[in-house]
Formats: structure tokens, sequence, C-alpha cells
């Protein structure tokens, strides 16, 4: 059973930083693609970040310079790191592994950021 279990989101000032991080288990990590997506009240859910199992990574225009994804094969685990956070990308962030034809994703945390 593959299950993806997310941490590090929560409230911070305009301006701030946050890591999350996304561990996996029950599934071959390190042959996956690993994504980002956050879905803000009343909004699409959009893709922000991903990272290919090669290394290579993508980023939304929105975040590009602020956020960095990465992982950690060892620890089947997969970060984005969100600086100079604006109340814009305040949203529920989902993580999201893709190995083939199987889709698996987190249950979401809650990113707040006050102005």
């Amino acid at each position: 059973q593959v299950q993806l279990l997310e941490s590090g989101g929560g409230l911070v000032q305009a301006g701030g930083f946050l890591r999350l991080s996304c561990a996996a288990s029950g599934i071959m990590f390190s042959f996956s693609t690993a994504n980002w997506y956050r879905q803000a009240p009343g909004k699409q859910r959009e893709l922000v970040a991903a990272m290919f199992s090669g290394g290579s990574r993508n980023y939304a225009e929105s975040v590009k310079g602020r956020f960095t994804i990465s992982r950690d094969n060892a620890k089947n685990t997969v970060y984005l790191q969100m600086n100079s956070l604006t109340p814009e990308d305040t949203a529920v962030y989902y993580c999201n592994l893709l190995k083939g034809s199987q889709n698996y994703w987190g249950q979401g945390t809650q990113v707040t950021v006050s102005s």
C-alpha cells in the first residue's frame, strides 16, 4: 500500500519561508516523478514543481526563483523549499508521485501566508 505523508505546512508572514516534506512508502520512489501541486480556495489545482527521476526539475512561472524542489531517494522523501512567500502562495499543497500508470496523492498540507 502506497502512502504519502506530508508535513511542514503552517502560517508564515509574507517574505518568510517554509519547507514542505513528503515521505513515501510502498513505492519505488527513486523511479518516480515527484510533484508538488497546490490548490487555493476557489481555484483549480495547479502544478507548482516537478522533479523527474533523472534529476531534472520544472517550476511554475509564479514560483521560479523562490521555490526549490529536491528529493532524497535514500529517505524516499521529496521536499519543497519555499522562500519569499507572498499571500498569493496561500493554498493547500499536495505531494504527488507518478510511476508509469500509477498516480498517488498525499493528504495535503495547508500553507497560509499573512500580509
